[in-house]
């Protein structure tokens, strides 16, 4: 076997193997290499440098003992795959469900959450979406303090684990997207910095020192994330990425690190015969993100749609503190159902200018919205999520909108358990800081800051699904009305219709209603708690969230906290 690494400051390389160290050859750009006929699966081993070290591999496949440990080979042809017929699935059309593995069951691995795969295609879901799976310091976190990032989180099940969900995915007629970090590493067992130039030497995010996109030998550094990129989807089976905060990529370049990874994508999507997406969480509101390339734009399959989750969280919740203030008022979600964004150039009170670019021309599909998810639970102290009455409203207005919807696990029963911030370092100095560091990162959000300390155990376990909460008939009824959701918006074209320019909203801010055209179709919703008269017909009722709604002379007569997708007699 072949083992390659880049270090092309150092003057010597050797490869620590059971049976002692070997000298490493220097080749061209910075590469050296050493033969090893007897490695193979399984075997360990780590890179030392000018006599420092061993350090894990920067392209490990498998850390075995977690990210203080040695690299192990990994052969890619040791799994046997069995989606031999899958074809891929398109993203237009989908809806997607967004999981953190180590808090979608009890045990936390890829093999209980394969179990729970019926339970995704009865709701109606056509898309998995994993919160990021790179190892992590201790056994607990989010997955955005990933280092190792060609590697698996070893506590969820390790590489065949993420491969034997996929699998199982892919049987279960589901795809399956993978949230990967690509702005920042993990403060700790970050172990690149010693290889060569992968960081720029300055602070790119809140979250971290920003990666070299551009500086003197960013050739290889960018190509470090790409391949990364092209792992996932070729040798792991996935079939999208979702890039976290793209925002955070410095990257001045004429291509930009996006542009170039979208056509490298575009390429092995046609070699393995399916779609593949990319989707960027950008905060940029700029629309080249998910223009196609000939277009000059970035190429994005599409992006994540905050401005869409603001205005619906502000409508059923009634919140308008922080970077909600833009958003309220019906006014609000009227303007993003039928524009898809807020801030389209005009002012953010939250930033202190202006923001953003007209999305006019862009399909809904390339924006993907929620109600609920990992950061806009996750990033209130007490990780609170929306009661049982809102949510059936924002779900109704989420799952018959133009946009890709995406629901957060639990979140389709109602699920009673937060979902806080957790992680779990080693290092004594970030484990005693961590919950001072969340504070602060949220300043100015609008918040009194009284969290649980995320670095103790109980933070995480309190923030595991309750699967038994769906013997209760109001979790139960819940999860009926999603699955009747999705099922609508799957039989009715109308509702998946992604040109916002055929989408109408009529709304009343004073008494608190909207009404949605989708062509014949009309959603119309009361978010006052007080029972309204709408000034439409009720017509032919498909589905309602209340049996009391009924019709007199002036229009649609609907109960307090109520939505009703019907059609018309107009």
């Amino acid at each position: 076997m072949i083992f390659e690494v880049w270090a092309p400051t150092v003057t010597a390389v050797e490869l620590d193997v059971p049976g002692g160290r070997r000298p490493m050859s220097p080749g061209q750009d910075g590469w050296w290499s050493a033969a090893v006929p007897e490695a193979g699966h399984g075997t360990r081993y780590g890179f030392v440098l000018d006599g420092d070290g061993p350090y894990p591999d920067p392209r490990s496949r498998w850390q075995p003992e977690g990210i203080f440990g040695p690299s192990a080979v990994y052969d890619h042809a040791h799994f046997t795959w069995t989606d031999h017929g899958w074809k891929g699935r398109d993203l237009r059309g989908s809806v997607i469900y967004e999981l953190h593995i180590g808090t979608f069951t009890t045990e936390g691995t890829f093999e209980a959450a394969a179990e729970k795969l019926q339970h995704l295609t009865e709701l109606g879901v056509d898309l998995v979406e994993i919160m990021p799976v790179a190892p992590v310091p201790g056994s607990r976190n989010w997955g955005y303090d990933g280092v190792d990032l060609y590697a698996v989180n070893h506590t969820y099940g390790g590489p065949d684990g993420l491969k034997t969900l996929v699998d199982a995915c892919h049987q279960a007629g589901l795809g399956v997207i993978l949230d990967v970090v690509y702005n920042h590493l993990g403060p700790s067992g970050n172990f690149l910095h010693p290889f060569g130039p992968y960081f720029s030497g300055f602070a790119g995010s809140y979250w971290g020192e920003a990666v070299n996109l551009d500086g003197p030998g960013s050739d290889v550094v960018r190509r470090y994330f790409i391949d990364n990129a092209l792992q996932w989807l070729r040798d792991y089976h996935v079939d999208g990425l979702r890039l976290d905060a793209v925002h955070a990529l410095h990257d001045r370049r004429a291509t930009h690190l996006l542009a170039e990874l979208s056509d490298e994508v575009d390429v092995l999507s046609c070699s393995v015969g399916r779609p593949l997406t990319l989707i960027a969480e950008s905060d940029l509101n700029d629309p080249r993100m998910v223009r196609s390339r000939d277009a000059d734009g970035y190429g994005m399959t599409a992006q994540w749609n905050d401005d869409v989750h603001h205005a619906l969280h502000t409508a059923v919740s009634g919140e308008h503190h922080g970077y909600y203030a833009d958003f309220a008022g019906l006014s609000a979600l009227a303007k993003v159902l039928t524009s898809g964004v807020m801030h389209d150039g005009g002012h953010s009170s939250f930033r202190g200018r202006a923001h953003g670019r007209s999305f006019a021309g862009v399909p809904g599909h390339r924006l993907v919205a929620c109600l609920q998810n990992h950061d806009q639970i996750g990033n209130r102290p007490m990780g609170d999520r929306l009661p049982i009455p809102e949510l059936k409203l924002g779900a109704g207005l989420l799952l018959t909108s133009p946009f890709t919807p995406m629901l957060f696990m639990g979140e389709e029963w109602g699920a009673r358990a937060p979902f806080l911030f957790f992680s779990d370092h080693v290092d004594p100095e970030l484990r005693d800081s961590e919950g001072g560091r969340r504070q602060r990162e949220f300043e100015g959000f609008g918040y009194a800051w009284e969290a649980p300390d995320p670095s103790e155990e109980e933070t995480f376990l309190r923030s595991k699904l309750d699967w038994s909460e769906l013997k209760d008939e109001e979790h139960w009824s819940l999860l009926c009305w999603y699955r009747d959701l999705t099922a609508l918006r799957r039989a009715l074209p109308e509702l998946s219709d992604p040109r916002l320019d055929r989408v109408r909203v009529d709304h009343d801010p004073d008494d608190r209603w909207l009404v949605m055209r989708r062509g014949s179709l009309a959603v119309s919703v009361n978010f006052s708690p007080e029972s309204l008269t709408l000034p439409i017909p009720l017509g032919v009722v498909l589905l309602a969230s209340d049996e009391n709604m009924s019709e007199t002379p002036e229009g649609a007569r609907l109960p307090g906290q109520s939505l009703v997708i019907h059609r018309p007699d107009t």
